[in-house]
């Protein structure tokens, strides 16, 4: 619902047709006024037009600092109402029974920890102040709050590296960062959370296999879409690159 919102306030902006868009939206984040999104020119009037009846209102509280919607601001928003869902659904796990509550703490914060370095890494270089970062990232995680404080402030991408190295965190290979690395720091993060799903299917009856086998198909599609285009330009040797990761 996150994406679809995003996708279709910004193909709006830049006035693409919206039957064309509406396509794009992903089917379970579909819901029944997202059409009318198009109408909406500013956050006020897409929340108490549109949302405020969708699950999304909730996490909406802390958008409303964006005064239009521009490519930034759209940004700004999807970011911080995943931060808002995903320390919803954190708080939510733990009052699950182990083995949930274990399994898929460990998968939402390493889901937390990716779009905190991400963040930092894509904020390099912007408008975006130490407050406006901040914002925008999970309050969990194993880089919370330590190497959070550091990668806020983060100006190059060895400021980045500096800060997980600080945190200890396990989630991120700190081999990554040197130079001559095979491996982009996108490919890490996909090839440890499917390591992180295999997990999860080693315990029984839990809620966290409903989250590993999503996250698995969605790599599937990734692989397939990436090996498509590598087949359409030839370039053959990356696929065997590829799937030697994945």
């Amino acid at each position: 619902m996150i994406d679809n919102v995003a996708l279709l306030i910004t193909g709006t902006v830049h006035e693409r047709d919206r039957a064309e868009i509406l396509e794009r939206c992903h089917p379970l984040g579909w819901f029944d006024t997202l059409p009318a999104l198009s109408v909406a020119t500013d956050v006020e009037s897409l929340y108490d037009t549109v949302l405020v009846d969708t699950p999304l209102a909730p996490y909406f509280k802390d958008c409303f600092s964006a005064d239009e919607l521009d490519d930034l601001n759209i940004e700004i928003i999807r970011n911080r109402l995943y931060k808002a869902y995903l320390q919803d659904f954190y708080k939510f796990v733990q009052t699950l029974p182990d083995p949930s509550n274990e399994i898929l703490s460990r998968l939402l914060e390493f889901e937390a920890d990716r779009r905190a370095v991400n963040i930092a890494i894509n904020s390099i270089g912007t408008q975006l102040s130490r407050e406006d970062r901040l914002s925008l990232i999970p309050e969990f995680g194993s880089l919370y709050p330590t190497a959070t404080e550091l990668l806020v402030r983060a100006e190059d991408v060895e400021q980045v590296r500096f800060a997980i190295e600080t945190s200890g965190s396990a989630t991120i290979d700190m081999s990554i960062f040197e130079s001559g690395s095979q491996q982009s720091l996108e490919d890490h993060f996909y090839q440890r959370e499917m390591e992180l799903c295999k997990g999860a299917f080693t315990q029984q009856f839990t809620y966290s296999t409903v989250w590993a086998w999503i996250k698995t198909r969605e790599q599937e599609v990734r692989n397939i879409t990436w090996i498509a285009e590598c087949i359409s330009q030839n370039q053959k040797e990356r696929i065997n690159n590829y799937i030697s990761v994945f």
